[in-house]
C-alpha cells in the first residue's frame, strides 16, 4: 500500500436536530480577540425565519452570497474587497458560512483572501494558499457537495475557462454545525441533484487509480448511504434521509479529492452554460454510461424513482465555439481526466468524442 499523504480534516463538528442553536455559542468563545463576526449567508435566507435565529451582535458583518449562478473569482474578489473595508484593517473573530455548496465555499474563499494578499484566481489551484484563514465556521443548509469538510472552494473563472478550487488545508473549516433541519425547506429537485455530488464524487474516486484505503472506505459508505436514501422505502426527504444525506456529505466530502469524469465535463457546463453544479453532475453522468456503467444504470433507477426530470436537450443547438469552450472547460481539467483514464486521457477523450456527449444531453 502506498503512502498517503499528511491529511487534515475538520477538527470539529456537532450532528443533530437543533445543532444550529450552538452556533451562538461557538462564536462567542472566538470573541475573545474583539474582532467582529462575518457571517456569509446564502441569499435564499434573506426574508426567511432562520435568519431572524442568526446569533449575530452589534458591530458583527452580515454579506448575502448570491447562489443564482455558480461563484466567479470576480465576485469573491469584490466581496472581500468591500468586507476588508468595513472591517478597517482589523481581522474578525471568525468567518460563518451558512448554505448550500456555493456559498460555503465562498465564505472559505473569502476567509482565504482576508489573510492573503491579490486577487482569487491567483490561488487557484494546489497548495497555493500560503497563510492560514480566520477561524471559520460552516452551516451547511444543503447537503452533497461535501464543500462543508473539503479542502478546496471552486470558483469559475470566466477568463481562463476555467472552473478550480483553492485547494489547501487553510481552506479546511474548524468547526461544523450540522442541522438536518435546516434542509426542510430545499426543493426537491434541487435536494436530489445536489446529493447525487456526493455519489458521483465517490464513485468517480473509486473508478480511480489514485487511491488509499481510507478514501476507499468513507466512498463505499457514503455510496451505500446515498443508495438507501435515494432508493429506499422513505422518502429521499424524510426527516431521517436528511440527516443521512448530511453524513453522507461529510463522510463523501473528505472522499472527494480525487475525481473523474463527471466532474470535468460538469466544469465545461458551468462555464458555458452556467448551469449549477449538482444539474450539470446528472446531465455529465447522463452520457457516461459507457465508462461507469453500474453506477449510471443506479443514476437512472433513482431518477425514476424519485420523479426527478432531467430534459434532453440542453447542448443540441450550440455553436461551433460553444462546443469549442465546452471541449477546453473539460480538458483541462488533466489530474481528475488522469486518475479516470491514466495519461492517455486527450487521446480517448478527443474534441469529436466530448462533442456528441455533450449533443446527448
Amino acid at each position: 500500500m502506498s503512502l498517503t499523504r499528511n491529511t487534515k480534516n475538520v477538527p470539529y463538528y456537532i450532528l443533530g436536530a437543533g445543532a444550529f442553536a450552538r452556533l451562538g455559542d461557538f462564536i462567542d468563545e472566538r470573541r475573545h480577540g474583539g474582532g467582529a463576526a462575518l457571517f456569509c449567508v446564502d441569499h435564499y435566507f434573506q426574508d426567511k425565519e432562520a435568519l431572524r435565529d442568526l446569533p449575530a451582535k452589534d458591530g458583527d458583518i452580515v454579506v448575502f452570497v448570491d447562489t443564482s449562478k455558480e461563484p466567479a473569482v470576480e465576485y469573491v474578489d469584490a466581496l472581500s474587497d468591500g468586507v476588508k473595508a468595513r472591517l478597517q484593517g482589523r481581522p474578525p473573530c471568525c468567518v460563518v458560512g451558512m448554505g448550500g455548496g456555493a456559498t460555503l465555499d465562498v465564505a472559505k474563499a473569502v476567509a482565504n483572501l482576508l489573510s492573503n494578499p491579490g486577487k482569487a484566481e491567483e490561488y487557484q489551484g494546489w497548495e497555493l494558499v500560503k497563510n492560514p484563514a480566520p477561524y471559520k465556521i460552516g452551516v451547511p443548509t444543503l447537503s452533497g457537495t461535501g464543500a462543508e469538510c473539503s479542502r478546496t472552494c471552486v470558483l469559475t473563472n470566466e477568463k481562463r475557462k476555467l472552473k478550480l478550487g483553492m485547494n489547501s488545508d487553510y481552506t479546511v473549516y474548524d468547526q461544523l454545525v450540522l442541522d438536518p433541519s435546516l434542509t426542510v425547506s430545499v426543493p426537491r429537485d434541487q435536494f436530489f441533484f445536489t446529493g447525487m455530488d456526493t455519489y458521483m464524487h465517490c464513485f468517480e474516486s473509486l473508478r480511480g487509480a489514485y487511491r488509499n484505503v481510507i478514501v476507499d472506505r468513507l466512498s463505499l459508505c457514503a455510496m451505500d448511504m446515498c443508495r438507501d436514501i435515494f432508493l429506499g422505502q422513505e422518502d429521499m426527504m424524510s426527516e431521517a434521509n436528511r440527516e443521512n444525506m448530511m453524513v453522507a456529505s461529510y463522510l463523501g466530502g473528505m472522499a472527494a479529492g480525487n475525481t473523474g469524469l463527471v466532474h470535468p465535463l460538469s466544469a465545461g457546463l458551468s462555464i458555458v452554460l452556467h448551469l449549477p453544479h449538482g444539474r450539470a453532475n446528472c446531465y455529465a453522468l447522463s452520457v457516461l454510461g459507457d465508462f461507469y456503467p453500474e453506477e449510471h444504470a443506479a443514476f437512472t433507477q433513482m431518477l425514476a424513482k424519485n420523479r426527478i426530470s432531467l430534459p434532453k436537450g440542453i447542448c443540441a443547438n450550440l455553436s461551433e465555439e460553444q462546443y469549442d469552450a465546452l471541449h477546453q472547460g473539460t480538458i483541462v481539467h488533466e489530474k481528475p481526466l488522469s486518475n479516470a483514464l491514466g495519461p492517455d486521457f486527450k487521446n480517448i477523450l478527443g474534441k469529436e468524442r466530448l462533442t456528441s456527449m455533450f449533443k446527448a444531453m
